[in-house]
């Protein structure tokens, strides 16, 4: 499977990433350009507030700038839902708050993986992506949505078809968005190549898809972020998973804009996260390449034979 690799800028392979898992307000009508330009500036300021906790990389909720809801892009007569009409949204503003998002990465020299709506050439529907940006202000890579609902096939965006992964200062991060936590092959395959984080952004309000993203740190062994719209965090809120399934920091389940801000250290001493890391992963590995194999008996009646004592 193709794999998308972009080196981070100016990044020192040291081995240690201060990751910020943000949790702000998703608009969900892309006609409403006043909600639109109060989303770009929330995220502006959150990023303005991860930068001074010392935050390498901030990551923002699916569709933070945006996020258009079924019922006002795809209503149609009768209440029944229609393909939508991507002509309504204010492309304008989705821009310029995405390059402002993006300059101020740059000034700011933070790294922001924000969600939005990314237009294709009509009459082909748009993806729903994230946006890599990267410390020096310059959009790098962007991870569109491959695995997507009923609803958001048959009416509003077109599918992805690659994963991403990114290297920033040493760690390789791979990218995922909303209902693909209920894919596993998805996460899966992000262990295959590699990742020592997979950043999880969704527009959701579920507690089971937060323990669904815990549980791939218990599985895979590798850090994850999980970001979550503000207005959904009393359910379950923003925060960073271990390697073996800890959460390492959330943000309030208050209903409010905040951050979880936690190290992810290759080297960590701390011992849940290193025997997870540096032991259960590589033997998992190992079980999954044919370590069983010169040691499972062959013509042996008392293991064929399974219906005797």
């Amino acid at each position: 499977m193709t794999k998308f690799s972009v080196p981070g800028e100016g990044s020192s392979a040291g081995g240690t990433l201060q990751l910020a898992v943000a949790q702000s307000t998703v608009p969900e009508d892309p006609t409403d350009r006043g909600a639109l330009r109060a989303a770009g500036q929330e995220i502006r300021d959150l990023m303005v507030e991860a930068s001074a906790a010392g935050a390498r990389l901030v990551q923002f909720p699916e569709g933070a700038v945006t996020y258009p809801s079924k019922h006002v892009m795809a209503a149609g007569p009768d209440s029944e839902l229609a393909p939508a009409d991507w002509s309504r949204v204010a492309w304008d503003v989705l821009r310029e708050e995405a390059e402002s998002i993006t300059a101020l990465a740059g000034e700011l020299a933070v790294w922001t993986v924000f969600g939005s709506v990314h237009p294709l050439t009509p009459p082909n529907r748009p993806h729903n992506s994230l946006y890599v940006v990267s410390d020096h202000g310059h959009l790098v890579a962007r991870y569109d949505k491959r695995f997507l609902s009923h609803t958001e096939v048959s009416f509003l965006y077109s599918p992805g078809h690659q994963p991403l992964v990114i290297e920033v200062d040493g760690m390789r991060l791979g990218f995922a968005l909303c209902i693909e936590a209920n894919f596993p092959e998805v996460f899966a395959e992000y262990e295959r190549l590699d990742v020592d984080c997979v950043l999880l952004s969704v527009m959701v309000d579920d507690a089971p898809r937060a323990r669904v993203a815990q549980a791939y740190g218990t599985l895979y062994n590798y850090w994850l972020g999980y970001s979550v719209p503000a207005q959904f965090s009393a359910t379950a809120p923003s925060g960073i998973v271990a390697p073996g399934g800890r959460w390492l920091a959330r943000c309030p389940a208050n209903g409010h804009p905040a951050l979880a801000i936690a190290d992810i250290d290759l080297a960590t001493q701390d011992e849940d996260i290193h025997a997870a890391f540096r032991r259960a992963r590589p033997w998992r590995r190992s079980a999954r390449a044919g370590l069983y194999d010169e040691r499972t008996p062959v013509g042996d009646p008392r293991s064929d034979v399974r219906t005797a004592f």
